[in-house]
């Protein structure tokens, strides 16, 4: 008889063990959370549900702020609201990159392959252990390869190294060059007119190019008169002639941010949209490319 009742108690300490086993383990699921990539709760892959596609033709630019203290799944999240082909980043540290490129892979699905453009190692600005800060600078995310990379940094950034990142992709089914680009701070024209010189140099050797970033300058000021001398501004209202058209991309009310096309490439819209994660807005295009075969370079 008593061998009976050990027997029994026996069995419900172990249903009662594996059902606080199976507890703790719900618990740390709902505290973990989507929010570790690649890790044991997705088994290293995507889950299935949330795989979608880019919008092959839409290109985005966007200052993601650093140091700004910023959740890289909710940067995740926005940059997925929209699903670009390709992505142009600036004030980009590395760490937070690769993150935002895991959580949205993920947790929503969409793959992008990356090429950086770090113009210094800061530790103030991106961390890491103090005899090895973060790289910081550009990068552009594509959904398809990306090839022929070039990272520049200007003869003279100002108060902070600046540059820019150029690499081929795909856009609308067709090869394009991207350039993606952070000038020198607000007060600081000269600086800028330079750097704008050092990037358009380039940019004319180019048939077709998309040219985004943050210029740090509004559409009338003098140093860009070289990008409007080749490129158009995606916002077919916002010219330097009609600046007060232009949709602002800052929290100051400013535009800032742009996205230059040049050479058969056509705006069919373009959307500015307020960011709770940066004091930039995100800006996108859609665009559509003509069928003229581009020079090989």
């Amino acid at each position: 008889m008593h061998a009976h009742l050990r027997i029994e108690e026996a069995g419900v300490l172990g249903r009662s063990t594996r059902l606080l086993a199976g507890a703790a383990i719900v618990a740390c699921v709902v505290l973990v959370g989507p929010s570790a990539p690649g890790g044991p709760l997705f088994g290293g892959r995507q889950p299935a549900e949330a795989v979608r596609d880019v919008v092959p033709n839409r290109v985005m630019t966007w200052n993601i702020c650093n140091p700004c203290d910023e959740s890289d799944v909710a940067r995740a999240a926005e940059i997925a609201r929209f699903a670009p082909q390709v992505i142009g980043l600036q004030e980009a540290c590395v760490r937070d990159v690769d993150r935002i490129r895991e959580y949205l892979r993920n947790i929503h699905g969409l793959v992008y392959h990356v090429e950086y453009g770090s113009v210094l190692r800061n530790w103030g600005r991106c961390g890491g252990a103090p005899w090895s800060p973060g790289g910081y600078g550009q990068a552009i995310l594509s959904a398809a390869p990306m090839r022929d990379r070039v990272n520049v940094e200007y003869p003279d950034g100002g108060s902070e190294d600046r540059g820019y990142l150029a690499v081929t992709t795909t856009v609308d089914g067709r090869s394009v060059r991207v350039f993606n680009t952070h000038l020198a701070q607000r007060d600081q024209e000269a600086v800028r007119a330079e750097q704008v010189g050092v990037l358009a140099e380039e940019v004319a050797e180019h048939d077709r190019a998309v040219v985004i970033g943050d210029f740090n300058a509004v559409p009338t000021a003098g140093e860009l008169s070289r990008m409007w001398s080749l490129a158009i501004d995606t916002d077919s209202g916002c010219r330097p002639s009609d600046a007060g058209a232009c949709k602002p991309t800052t929290d100051w009310y400013t535009k800032f941010d742009y996205v230059f096309l040049r050479g058969g490439i056509t705006s069919l819209g373009h959307r500015v949209q307020p960011s709770e994660h940066s004091d930039h807005h995100m800006l996108y295009a859609d665009v559509e490319l003509d069928n003229a075969r581009p020079r090989q370079d």
